[in-house]
């Protein structure tokens, strides 16, 4: 079988006032690599996508927030390539795993967010 993690990039850079939610993404991290760890004499296959800025009623209310604030909002990604890229993990023969797949906005601030 396969497992896929639902992750985010606030696990590795979170924004500010976002303590909970990145919690729990670092715990969803923690079990993606017991599962896998645990899975192997099983057949069972786990790996976890880290979406960063899919386009949901999360993400816009932060740019709402942000247009409030007076700033640009994020960038965003049609959340339908994220329905793509679990269908290309869920879909790899169970000899082959994505171990962690980073899916985010081109323009998003992933590597020095601020």
């Amino acid at each position: 079988g396969r497992i896929i993690n639902n992750g985010s990039v606030s696990a590795h850079v979170p924004r500010p006032g976002s303590a909970t939610y990145t919690t729990t993404k670092h715990g969803v991290t923690g079990l993606t690599r017991t599962l896998s760890l645990d899975g192997r004499a099983y057949d069972i296959a786990c790996g976890q996508i880290d979406i960063g800025n899919a386009r949901t009623e999360m993400v816009a209310a932060l740019g709402e927030r942000a247009k409030a604030a007076g700033e640009a909002p994020p960038p965003t990604i049609d959340v339908g390539l994220v329905a793509d890229a679990v269908w290309t993990m869920g879909t790899l023969p169970l000899e082959a795993n994505v171990q962690f797949m980073t899916l985010m906005a081109t323009k998003m601030p992933y590597i020095g967010r601020g």
